[in-house]
């Protein structure tokens, strides 16, 4: 993963597969979007930490206050990752 100055980021990972990409901040998955956009995040670790929470909005593409108004309504779905 890359910082917002494009510097490579230590222990934050993006990792592709045939079903979608996820997440990873140090060895736990925190979230994974599949195929057809659906977001799922881990339902213990999503918000972690300050760090993670950082890394995990710029893989989706906002911020926590939006995270949790789609957890709320159901968009995102907090599951088992790990």
């Amino acid at each position: 993963m890359r910082s917002p100055r494009g510097n490579q980021v230590p222990n934050q990972f993006i990792i592709w597969t045939d079903e979608g990409k996820y997440f990873q901040s140090y060895k736990t998955i925190i979230a994974f979007i599949d195929n057809s956009n659906n977001v799922f995040l881990d339902e213990d670790s999503w918000d972690y930490s300050r760090t993670t929470g950082k890394y995990r909005n710029i893989f989706l593409g906002e911020n926590k206050t939006q995270t949790e108004h789609l957890i709320k309504t159901g968009e995102y779905e907090l599951t088992e990752l790990n």
